[in-house]
């Protein structure tokens, strides 16, 4: 859901965000920089090599994240001191870095080992320290939205006033949201709305961590979009990245919008260990960091609410989490998101009162009322180019609604609209709100319960 563009400069000036300095990775100029050893970046380097085949200095620069000068030339000439890779080809005046290297059978036998411990192979890690003091620079922080602004990124759903001044509050605090009611009311498209209003800003987050000798695959294509930086080549290469000002390291990206549903275990809450690859995946909050969480369809999960929601209960008191490594070794990061729960199951059926204290805000989002379901009908017939007709209306209503006893709910104007293009397809008439369509329309969409 974007906001109109017209209108952005507005919503800018109606939005604000008020949390620390902004972020931007430092320049590394040399291996001591990274906070990696030496040897430890030969076996990274090795294991690329053995995974690729021939690499030029400058491409496993690119492989490796790290500048080639000072850095990545250092490691390839001391592994080709140790005879663990040799030049197989060069090409004349664009200097060292366009060297193709090949690994020998002493550098094969020493990734073996590397990958004994680890098959990781990919962009050089930031250490867990770096990490937690950047993503606790680029936290949400205290954000400041208008009712105006707000009304505007809402402006595609039908909210009464109660919701919408529940709403605002909700998205300054940067905290955690409770929000519930029946289903097709809106729920999950609210918190999609907070995302795309809250989110717009980007940040910074490495490729993947080093934590006590392992490594997190942090970066997530699925979940992380990256937007594109212009980079800075080295003199004379033209190469990507491995000349760029900053650490390459870090990828930029929005801040996440993540959403899990059915599917959340307790598992998927804390470092994942692969026991054939032998590296990490980072958990689901870790991946949002710096964004919004959103749980989805809460209470549906394959674990009890009680034990989801104790799991939960020091990250949200004190915005830390901890995870535990396969050794049983306990490391902290930081827990700066907005978490968002949703659920259309009774409230006193999932949480105690101790749990609802320590979320922020709680939202009930109910049924429209009459006036609001002939809004979002007309909306939507509108978009349907089904034209509207008032009559047709009181006659879903009386007919579909009142004698049945059943109850409206915000998605069911769409479904029924969907219902009517659909018959009247197959028919080979114009779609229109007819006595006959509608009837039609809502017996292929209401099932008795």
């Amino acid at each position: 859901m974007n906001p109109p563009k017209t209108q952005f400069g507005n919503q800018e000036a109606e939005f604000q965000h008020t949390g620390t300095k902004p972020f931007g990775p430092p320049p590394i100029v040399q291996i001591s920089d990274t906070g990696l050893s030496k040897l430890w970046l030969q076996d990274l380097a090795l294991k690329i090599l053995y995974f690729q085949g021939y690499l030029t200095g400058y491409e496993l620069a690119e492989k490796i994240c790290l500048p080639y000068t000072s850095l990545v030339d250092k490691i390839a000439e001391s592994l080709k001191r140790e005879k663990f890779i040799e030049v197989k080809a060069s090409t004349m005046g664009l200097g060292e870095g366009s060297y193709q290297y090949g690994i020998t059978q002493a550098g094969i036998n020493r990734a073996r080992e590397a990958m004994d411990r680890s098959q990781y192979a990919g962009p050089a890690p930031v250490t867990l320290a770096d990490y937690n003091s950047a993503i606790r620079r680029q936290s949400l922080g205290k954000l400041n939205v208008s009712p105006r602004a707000l009304r505007s990124y809402l402006s595609e759903l039908t909210l009464s006033e109660y919701i919408i001044n529940r709403v605002g509050p909700a998205i300054n605090s940067g905290t955690s949201v409770f929000i519930y009611g029946p289903p097709g009311n809106g729920k999950t498209s609210i918190a999609r709305a907070i995302g795309s209003m809250i989110l717009r800003e980007s940040m910074y987050i490495p490729y993947a961590l080093y934590i006590e000798g392992q490594v997190v695959k942090l970066y997530d294509s699925v979940n992380h979009e990256i937007i594109p930086e212009k980079p800075v080549s080295e003199a004379g290469t033209g190469t990507l990245k491995t000349g760029m000002r900053r650490d390459p390291r870090w990828v930029r990206i929005k801040r996440p919008f993540i959403i899990v549903g059915g599917e959340l275990t307790l598992t998927d809450l804390d470092l994942v260990f692969n026991p054939v690859t032998k590296f990490y995946e980072a958990p689901f909050q870790v991946k949002a960091a710096g964004g919004l969480l959103l749980v989805d369809d809460f209470g549906r999960q394959q674990v009890r609410p009680t034990d989801l929601l104790n799991r939960w209960i020091i990250p949200l008191e004190n915005q830390i989490d901890y995870l535990t490594l396969h050794t049983g070794r306990k490391v902290e990061v930081p827990f700066n998101e907005l978490i968002v729960f949703s659920t259309n199951l009774p409230p006193k059926d999932l949480v105690d009162e101790a749990f609802l204290r320590r979320l922020r805000h709680k939202i009930r989002v109910g049924d429209p009322s009459f006036d609001e379901y002939r809004s979002i009908f007309i909306s939507v017939a509108e978009s349907a180019e089904i034209p509207f007709n008032e009559e047709i209306l009181a006659y879903l209503i009386k007919n579909w609604y009142i004698k049945p006893n059943r109850n409206l709910r915000g998605s069911h104007p769409k479904e029924i609209c969907n219902q009517i293009l659909d018959i009247s397809k197959f028919l080979g008439c114009k779609p229109e709100m007819t006595r006959e369509l509608i009837d039609q329309a809502a017996d292929a969409f209401f099932v008795d319960l």
